[in-house]
């Protein structure tokens, strides 16, 4: 019986591409070619452009090109990495003038084709993402730019921040080493802000800037060897940018403020001595001009801050007033003013509401700031009466009310005469420190007190 042999077998199977299932080849330089067609190179009409372009968008597959298409719009073609334009066409026009850098250099006029932008990203929601990413490459594109070109881009960058269509984050990217050290950066950024100013209000610029995490950076635009608030102020106030100065410097004092918290915190939980952190303070105080008033909230808040409080409202008392009293000293040294007292007795006010379980230790730390003259009458009758918050107003008042009642109705006994007398001689001394024949008189008028 004869055996047939085995024909061999081919392994797999071959399937036939279907056409609509070919991948198309990626071809920015024959979008390009159409754009510019499209385009025609002629003098820019804004609605002509636009209408061109929100017509093409279905053909030309924006999704696919939204890099080369931005490129287009802002240079006039096709960029390069450094910023040059890449000119492999060479019987084929490889540029355009209908594009940012091709404008004259007036605020209208980009204004006007900066919309272009804006209405082609509403129109193709999908645009949005592809052109905060292009700006970013264009960014650190900067010094590739002739300086004509930056100022006309600043100004359209402006607008488009103005409007919402890039978020101020962008603006980070200019800090690169070699775009701040050649001055690209700052100038960069003075052209924005003088844009800016004019499209929006200041307040929503100093929103957006500290959004984006640029409300304490922005002398880090300006080259190293010119990094000073006194070139930072004489600048942005050549250019019309006083609110920014401002803005600025109350930024830097905030992250002073924080940073001298934090340090308080820290030597408080590490049981540093009350003296250590006085003389921090103090120095702090010098050295950055600050007043009694904002130094005593930062001094609460950082020695409130260090402690792990009791969740029990009768232990927590306690522990507060042992606390408190280890640094009573520290808070007399900086109430020498009514405003420096009344600050803190808000603040302390704020603070009790805002933590549940010192709602009845409040009144607590009143007196005992009272006993150790950090608080004095005056400042707590008119905390009582006008300068409260309205914080656990009804709570608080309530808590003081026998107390208040007994300082405005108590005579002068022993005890209040006796820690009158230490108040009225340093409030004498700082006021007339610098004659003797004042000296004479505060002396005689201490021992009237003595008699009285």
């Amino acid at each position: 019986m004869s055996q047939k042999t085995e024909k061999p077998v081919l392994s797999g199977q071959r399937i036939k591409t279907r056409k609509r299932d070919e991948k198309e080849k990626y071809d920015p330089t024959g979008f390009r070619e159409a754009v510019l067609q499209g385009l025609q190179d002629s003098p820019v009409d804004v609605d002509q452009i636009y209408k061109f372009l929100d017509v093409a968008g279905s053909k030309l597959d924006y999704r696919r090109y939204g890099e080369p298409l931005f490129d287009i719009l802002i240079a006039g073609g096709i960029l390069a990495p450094g910023g040059s334009l890449v000119q492999e066409a060479e019987n084929r026009p490889y540029r355009t003038e209908s594009c940012i850098f091709g404008l004259s250099n007036d605020r209208d006029t980009i204004r006007s084709f900066a919309q272009v932008f804006i209405k082609l990203m509403r129109r193709y929601k999908y645009l949005e993402k592809m052109f905060e990413e292009e700006m970013k490459k264009i960014l650190i594109f900067l010094k590739g730019f002739g300086p004509e070109d930056r100022s006309k881009l600043a100004k359209a960058t402006a607008v488009w921040l103005a409007c919402g269509t890039l978020p101020p984050s962008c603006l980070t990217h200019l800090l690169q080493e070699h775009l701040v050290k050649d001055g690209i950066a700052l100038d960069y950024l003075l052209e924005v802000l003088v844009m800016w100013k004019d499209e929006k209000d200041v307040g929503a610029i100093k929103a957006n800037l500290k959004r984006a995490g640029l409300d304490n950076r922005l002398l880090e635009f300006f080259p190293v060897n010119k990094r000073s608030q006194e070139n930072f102020h004489a600048l942005f106030k050549e250019k019309g940018l006083l609110e920014i100065v401002e803005f600025q410097r109350s930024q830097a004092n905030a992250e002073i403020k924080r940073e001298m918290q934090k340090e308080i915190d820290r030597m408080v939980k590490e049981e540093e001595p009350p003296k250590e952190i006085l003389a921090l303070v103090k120095e702090m105080k010098l050295k950055q001009d600050m007043d009694e008033k904002e130094i005593i909230v930062i001094l609460w808040l950082g020695v409130m801050g260090a402690v792990e409080w009791n969740k029990k409202e009768e232990l927590v008392a306690e522990q507060a007033m042992k606390h408190l009293k280890t640094y009573a000293p520290l808070f007399s040294a900086f109430t020498s003013s009514a405003k420096a007292e009344s600050a803190l007795l808000v603040k302390m006010q704020e603070y009790c509401y805002d933590n549940m379980s010192f709602m009845k230790v409040f009144q607590k730390i009143v007196l005992l700031f009272y006993k150790t003259d950090v608080l004095s009458e005056d400042a707590i009758m008119k905390w009582y009466k006008e300068t409260h918050s309205t914080k656990g107003k009804s709570i608080f008042l309530e808590q003081m009310k026998k107390f208040v009642e007994w300082l405005q109705n108590a005579e002068e006994g022993e005890y209040k005469e006796q820690r009158l007398i230490p108040r009225r001689i340093e409030s004498l001394l700082v006021e007339f420190s610098g004659s003797r024949c004042t000296l004479i008189w505060y002396i005689v008028d201490i021992a009237d007190l003595q008699r009285k």
